[in-house]
């Protein structure tokens, strides 16, 4: 396979990619897993009850990009933040978002 082939399909299936996470279907990466989550220091929180949400990798134009993590406040008391994570199935490898629980 050519390189011009090869770059033209990595480009249609970021596209298609894009728009079935635009439209909230369950998208496949099919180039393998993330990297490894990339080691941080963590500091204080800004504010008391403040949660850190870990950075992760997303998959942007064709390859993983690097999110970085944020502290939040929580939606409200006792909740809990469950962090996102890469799964993998018979298509490849899929996103699963973050999310907060009580």
């Amino acid at each position: 396979m050519t390189k011009l082939k090869q770059a033209t399909l990595a480009i249609a299936g970021g596209l298609i990619l894009s728009a079935s996470l635009t439209a909230g279907a369950q998208a496949y990466v099919r180039v393998g897993p993330p990297p490894p989550p990339r080691g941080i220091v963590i500091g204080p929180a800004p504010h008391r009850g403040y949660v850190y949400q870990s950075g992760y990798y997303r998959w942007h134009g064709g390859r993983y990009v690097w999110v970085g993590g944020v502290w939040v406040r929580p939606p409200y008391g006792g909740a809990v933040w469950v962090p996102g994570m890469w799964r993998s199935g018979p298509g490849g490898y899929y996103w699963v978002a973050g999310h907060w629980r009580h």
